[in-house]
């Protein structure tokens, strides 16, 4: 019985197969989803922006509403 010898050549894919229309859309897919993805994880690991912080308003009560008298 002979030895299965394989040649490097016939492991990588024909350049047709990789031009072909499918294939590109195929790599556009996972080339979108590969940015969504790191953003939502950067947006997960990075603290929470909260907008209305960063507006001042004038709209704190005049008066103080707690049942606990002021100290």
């Amino acid at each position: 019985m002979t030895p299965l010898v394989l040649d490097a050549s016939a492991a990588v894919l024909p350049a047709t197969l990789l031009t072909s229309a499918p294939v590109r859309i195929l790599a556009a897919f996972v080339a979108i989803n590969t940015v969504m993805y790191g953003a939502l994880a950067l947006s997960k690991v990075l603290p929470k922006m909260h907008p209305s912080r960063w507006l001042r308003r004038d709209n704190r009560r005049a008066e103080d509403r707690s049942i606990h008298p002021p100290s």
